[in-house]
């Protein structure tokens, strides 16, 4: 296989697009939160870059889309260290080194977005492990069981063209179980915990949606008709994802809020994720819509169940990612996946019943993984900071710093001894 020149150029493009997303998770989160966590939010996920990248060159990427050791579970040894992939390397009509770098930049969002469900609570030093030993444990086996040589979902004819089952259900699935390792925050139920920052939220929600065209799009390794398809059903769901939160929030509480508008965003490209490549523009019209409803009811299950996913991880990824791996099923035309055809368009029934054996399987290893990785590291080291630096305040107890001159009550946040 020869490179291709343009699919390369946007590949160079896309990649960068999507490194940025976690510094405009980064944002997001932090805007989310309370003023004395703002800074350990942000850097929850920029730990995550080099922890990911370094576990991703050293074992990740091999264990992931390395040639299958058996049974489509995981990817052989064969490029540990990136062994055995020089500039010469072609694989997807791109360089190798590129789709390395290209993957990685989606393993480290992935890992960064489970960290909305335990904000203002974890240890960041127990957090960092968790992100490496997850990335071999949980995503590195489900990124090959997808998109792998000879990955068992993939052969059985599960559908996810850029993330519904390895990023969004990987990511919510994990988020919840390490919302119920730690247990919910002092104060949750009894205490409004408001965004302290609207802005930054919509500042990062814009970053994350530009980037999301280059997650998506990128995804075709070409530039072709079914790039430039996938690169609007990415502006659309976005679009309706929007428009289906406002709506509810209207309806239901009698005002549409920015912060509303920056999570039905988010739950809209959610949900296109694993359809952009599998669904016309009226599908993604639905996707997002449909998305955008379910994902601004799901986010209040915290308080029925009681756990506390802090930023919604849950109610927005892991929700949105099953809206639209499942819609996949219904809605997959012909015309742009160039295969698998939907229920609604005459494809049968059998394409759901693959896409809700993905969603079921995936979510269910992530999980318990993640909760057992979760318990162990709280075992031996802890995973959750003290209950008397949770209340002063994460930001300075575990960095030594703050965000603002003076807290959300106009007292100086001091050094001790000063």
């Amino acid at each position: 296989m020869q490179i291709d020149p343009a699919a390369t150029a946007w590949l160079l493009v896309s990649t960068a697009m999507v490194l940025l997303m976690t510094p405009g998770l980064a944002i997001f989160y932090g805007g989310m939160v309370r003023s004395t966590g703002v800074l350990n939010m942000i850097m929850m996920s920029f730990i995550a870059i080099p922890v990911v990248t370094v576990t991703w060159i050293v074992a990740g990427y091999s264990l992931a889309f390395g040639t299958d050791a058996g049974g489509g579970i995981i990817g052989g040894l064969g490029h540990l260290g990136l062994s055995g992939i020089d500039v010469s390397a072609v694989r997807s009509n791109v360089p190798e080194l590129l789709f390395v770098t290209f993957q990685l930049a989606f393993a480290i969002l992935t890992a960064a977005l489970v960290s909305g469900a335990i904000a203002d609570r974890a240890k960041f030093s127990a957090w960092t492990l968790f992100v490496a030993l997850w990335t071999l444990a949980v995503y590195s086996p489900v990124a090959h069981w997808v998109w792998g040589p000879g990955g068992w979902l993939s052969v059985f004819g599960a559908l996810d063209f850029a993330g519904g089952l390895v990023v969004e259900i990987v990511s919510g699935a994990s988020a919840l179980a390490l919302a119920l390792v730690l247990g919910p925050r002092i104060g949750f139920k009894s205490e409004a915990m408001r965004p302290h920052n609207l802005p930054f939220v919509l500042l990062g929600v814009g970053l994350l949606w530009f980037g999301w065209f280059g997650f998506n799009a990128g995804s075709a390794f070409a530039v072709d008709g079914k790039a430039a398809v996938i690169f609007l059903n990415t502006l659309i769901a976005g679009c309706l994802g929007m428009l289906g939160w406002l709506a509810v929030e209207r309806f239901r509480d009698g005002h549409p809020t920015t912060f509303g508008a920056a999570s039905g965003v988010v739950a809209g490209l959610v949900a296109i994720t694993p359809s952009c490549g599998f669904v016309s523009p009226l599908g993604a019209v639905v996707v997002g819509l449909v998305a955008g409803v379910v994902c601004s009811y799901a986010i209040g299950w915290k308080f029925t169940a009681g756990y506390d996913d802090s930023l919604d991880v849950v109610g927005v990824h892991f929700v949105g990612g099953v809206v639209g791996t499942f819609l996949i099923g219904l809605l997959a035309a012909e015309a742009v996946s160039g295969g698998p055809e939907g229920l609604f368009y005459g494809g049968g029934i059998t394409q759901v019943g693959k896409q809700t054996l993905g969603i079921v399987v995936v979510a269910a290893f992530a999980f318990t993984v993640s909760f057992v990785l979760g318990k162990v590291i709280d075992a031996t080291m802890g995973f959750r900071v003290t209950r008397e630096d949770e209340l002063s305040g994460i930001d300075f107890t575990q960095h030594a710093e703050t965000a603002y001159a003076e807290g959300v009550h106009g007292q100086q946040h001091k050094r001790p001894g000063t």
